[in-house]
Parts: C-alpha cells; sequence; structure tokens
C-alpha cells in the first residue's frame, strides 16, 4: 500500500533508466509537436467495415511511428454528419477546424495566454500509390469545400518501399521467392510481372518507376499496365511473352479501395495470369503516410523496429 507521499517502505521503486553513454546510445523518441495539425488519410473507393479496417490499420502504424500524432481518416464517397460511420473527408477537415478555433476561444474564456491558430490545421494525405487524376482532383475539391486551412500532400509513390510491399504480396502469394539472399526456389514463382495501376498513362509511367526496383529484387522483366485502359494488362502480358517470360503473375500496384475487386480479377482472366494481393494495411503504406506528412511539418520522425526484408 503507498501513502501520499510515495510507496510504502520494502516495495520496489522504478526509476528512470539512464541513457547509454557514447554513440551508440539510442535516440529519444521524437514525438509530435504540440498543436501540431492532423494527419487526415484522405480513403478513395466505396466506404465498407474492410476498408476503414485497413484505413485504421495505416493510421495506426503512423501513431505507432510518431506518438502524439493526431491521425484522422475521411472517405472520399463518406457521409456528412456528426454520427456518421464513414465520415466525408470535407466533414472531418471542417470539424477539425472547428476544434481548433473551439479550443482557442476557450483558452481565451479561461484567462489563458494564447497564440491564435495560425498555418494548416491538416495535412491531407491521399491513400493512393499512384496519381489517379481523378481521384485526386476529387480530394482536392473536397479540402477545398471543407473551407478549413489544410495542406494535400502527394500521392505514396514511387517509392523502394512500395518495391518490397509488391515483392512480398507475390511471396505470399507464391509468386516470387520471399528472399533472393538465401536462394530457395518457389516452384510457382513468375518469370516476368505485369503491375496493374489506375490512372491511365501517367499512372502506368509512375508505377515503372517502382517496377524497376521491383525488377532489380526479384531478377526478372516487369511492365506496368492500367487496368482502367481496356486491354493494356493483356497486350502488357503479349509484351512479356514475346520477350520469353512463360509464367506471368499480376501485381497489383494498388492500395485496395482506389479500384474495383472486379478489375484485377478480369484483368487477370483476360491476360492468364496469377494475381497477388493488393499492397493493404503493409506497414510501409503507413509509413510512407507518415513520412509525407512529416515533410510537409518539416519533421523528422525517428523510425521504430528493424527493416521487414
Amino acid at each position: 500500500m503507498s501513502s501520499s507521499t510515495g510507496p510504502a517502505s520494502g516495495l520496489p521503486v522504478r526509476m528512470p533508466r539512464p541513457r547509454q553513454p557514447g554513440r551508440h546510445r539510442r535516440p529519444e523518441p521524437v514525438a509530435a509537436p504540440e498543436g501540431a495539425p492532423a494527419l487526415v488519410l484522405a480513403v478513395p473507393g466505396v466506404p465498407s467495415p474492410s476498408t476503414r479496417g485497413l484505413a485504421e490499420e495505416v493510421v495506426s502504424i503512423a501513431r505507432s511511428e510518431l506518438p502524439g500524432l493526431d491521425a484522422r481518416i475521411g472517405y472520399l464517397d463518406g457521409e456528412d454528419g456528426d454520427a456518421a460511420e464513414f465520415p466525408a473527408l470535407r466533414a472531418v477537415l471542417a470539424h477539425t477546424a472547428a476544434e481548433r478555433v473551439a479550443r482557442y476561444e476557450q483558452a481565451l474564456a479561461a484567462g489563458v495566454e494564447a497564440k491564435e491558430p495560425e498555418g494548416p490545421v491538416a495535412v491531407v494525405v491521399p491513400l493512393l500509390a499512384g496519381p489517379e487524376s481523378a481521384l485526386i482532383h476529387r480530394v482536392r475539391q473536397a479540402v477545398a469545400d471543407s473551407g478549413a486551412a489544410a495542406e494535400l500532400t502527394d500521392v505514396l509513390g514511387p517509392h523502394p518501399l512500395l518495391a518490397e510491399a509488391l515483392h512480398v504480396r507475390l511471396s505470399e502469394a507464391g509468386l516470387a521467392r520471399a528472399d533472393r539472399a538465401r536462394l530457395f526456389t518457389v516452384a510457382t514463382a513468375a518469370d516476368g510481372i505485369v503491375l496493374a495501376t489506375v490512372g491511365g498513362e501517367e499512372a502506368v509511367q509512375a508505377a515503372g518507376i517502382t517496377g524497376m526496383l521491383l525488377a532489380a529484387r526479384l531478377a526478372v522483366p516487369v511492365m506496368a499496365a492500367a487496368l482502367d485502359i481496356e486491354g493494356s494488362v493483356a497486350a502488357t502480358a503479349d509484351q512479356l511473352r514475346g520477350a520469353g517470360s512463360a509464367q506471368l503473375a499480376l501485381a497489383p500496384y494498388l492500395i485496395g479501395p482506389e479500384a474495383d475487386a472486379g478489375l484485377l480479377d478480369m484483368a487477370a482472366k483476360e491476360a492468364g495470369c496469377a494475381v497477388a494481393e493488393p499492397l493493404g494495411a503493409y506497414p510501409a503504406i503507413g509509413k510512407l503516410a507518415l513520412s509525407k506528412y512529416a515533410a510537409a511539418l518539416g519533421i523528422t520522425p525517428q523510425p521504430t523496429g528493424a527493416p521487414v526484408r
């Protein structure tokens, strides 16, 4: 039993661990600055429980990398109203802005010296691997409609971490070796990869950059194609076969909500190749979302844990 002055005699007292001296000491964890804007994840596609679960996992990863982060989720096709199950992006931004004004006014009413809010109330990060212009336009419009001072970042790719995530999804489907360094083989490993994206030719060109990184990891040819251009995936598969690839795989360069699952299945059937799962809530997605947020604010979060191979 403890007293008002501390633990009772005989009980151990937990003391803070001293910092390890020298250059090998662990860095102090970086926390979100006080009063920092919220990170608002802009989620495309039809809202659903699975989409919400994916988005929540992404923001959970971001919070684990930057303690104290105020991370929220807004849906492009969401609902208005305080009790909305899938709140619209514009509503989330408007509510975030109203909360900041309310905190300032409450501080003034309480006689607390407070600085008038300035700068963005939120940093909006689109949950998109590549530049899907129509969706990005809708995100930009939602930000404008909210009336909130919010900053919009670029999409998450291209990036080496997305090549890593694609590699992992292919290996999970038995379509690639999990680790080249261990040199074990997979009987069903593909010798050519079609990287499927959405957003037309602009998205195909952007995906090609990540595709080159994936090709270097797998030591097989990788070509990008657009799911939303009729015949693009099948034509790309024919090019790979013409170059000597016999066993192809379709790797979705998609997080998931931005494209109908039926498009993937149809494209894989037309191209005659196996298909891996979309990127989903792979840890790199949360880390990239946070990196976009951090870059907008000029802060550098301290990475936690070892990199995923």
